[in-house]
């Protein structure tokens, strides 16, 4: 471990001097100022462009744990990367969810990266707040880490649960309750109008289903986040590395989309992998927790913890791959439901 000061706030420990913290949040903010201004111009993404896209998303955040591993050390670099890899795998899961409210929403192919990136952008602000309620919980009860075990493993449980069930998730727009609440207090238009989510008709203004859709992917982040920001913390307790594995993990989402889609369908076993993932960091969190406690209690070390999720993600896709295949190429679509 480098011998290099940590910032400690009220018990916690951190690398993130207020230095780091501002040229980080900058530089979030500048790549997604960056992606909207690459679609400010609705287009139907390529392949191509999405694999460039894909590509940049990846190599930047495994520079960034170079770095952090570089200038911290082997613990917090390792404790980035299995948090990275733990954030990647949960935001591939939003992407089914993402792919079915599109589907619903008929939005046309060229605003599909708009409304992801509106998405996106929603999430992070989202996870920002999640993460500081989540490092004042962990600075002011003494039981948060057995809380957050237990909402891993409920989670982890459900997963499972509707895994079996082999129940196809199905996205019903007129009952969701942020559709229903907007449109009791404005009209909605028929059509898309480009990238604009309210346009005046008749004098009136009147949102459009771009409004709708946006509304829908923010209920879902919400509950997105209540898993992974708890999944993440049972690698690290460290807030900073937390927000960065997350923003990383959300910054990707809206080129990944487009390279999985066609794929997605064919990761019927996700959910299983998912399940045991959360299971596992769950386990750990009450295993840190029990220690704190009773010191005779065993820890799972982080390193343990990133070859189980490396080994349960390699497993789930190569099970994936070839059930798909013997079921005629991956031409059914199963699609686990998670909420």
């Amino acid at each position: 471990m480098s011998d290099l000061p940590y910032l400690a706030a009220a018990g916690l420990q951190s690398v993130g001097t207020p230095t780091l913290w501002g040229v980080t949040i900058l530089a979030v903010l500048a790549l997604l100022v960056l992606d909207f201004l690459v679609t400010r111009r609705p287009h139907e993404v390529s392949m191509r462009e999405a694999l460039g896209w894909s590509a940049f998303y990846i190599a930047l955040p495994l520079a960034f744990g170079a770095w952090v591993w570089y200038r911290f050390g082997s613990k917090q670099g390792v404790e980035y990367l299995t948090g990275y890899l733990v954030e990647k795998s949960l935001s591939v899961d939003n992407l089914f969810v993402f792919m079915l409210l599109l589907a619903a929403f008929a939005v046309p192919a060229v605003l599909a990266q708009r409304v992801l990136l509106f998405g996106i952008a929603g999430a992070l602000v989202l996870r920002a707040v999640f993460i500081a309620l989540g490092a004042a919980a962990l600075q002011t009860l003494d039981f948060a880490f057995l809380i957050f075990a237990i909402i891993l493993i409920v989670t982890a449980a459900k997963l499972l649960r509707d895994a079996l069930s082999g129940h196809e998730q199905e996205v019903d727009i007129n009952n969701m309750r942020s559709v229903r609440l907007l449109r009791r207090f404005m009209p909605v238009t028929e059509e898309y109008h480009g990238t604009k989510m309210i346009v005046r008709i008749g004098g009136r203004r009147t949102l459009t289903p771009l409004a709708l859709v946006v509304v829908a992917l923010l209920a879902t982040d919400i509950v997105f986040a209540v898993d992974s920001v708890p999944a993440v913390y049972g690698i690290t307790e460290d807030p900073y590395l937390v927000f960065a594995t997350n923003a990383f993990a959300l910054l990707g989402l809206r080129a990944l989309y487009f390279v999985l889609h066609a794929a997605l369908s064919r990761l019927v076993h996700l959910s299983y992998g998912l399940a045991i993932i959360l299971a596992f960091i769950g386990l750990k969190l009450g295993l840190h927790w029990a220690h704190g406690i009773w010191s005779g209690v065993p820890e799972i070390p982080t390193l343990a913890s990133l070859g189980v999720i490396i080994g349960v993600l390699v497993i789930v896709t190569l099970t994936s791959l070839r059930a798909t295949s013997k079921a005629g190429g991956g031409e059914k679509e199963v699609v686990a439901e998670r909420h």
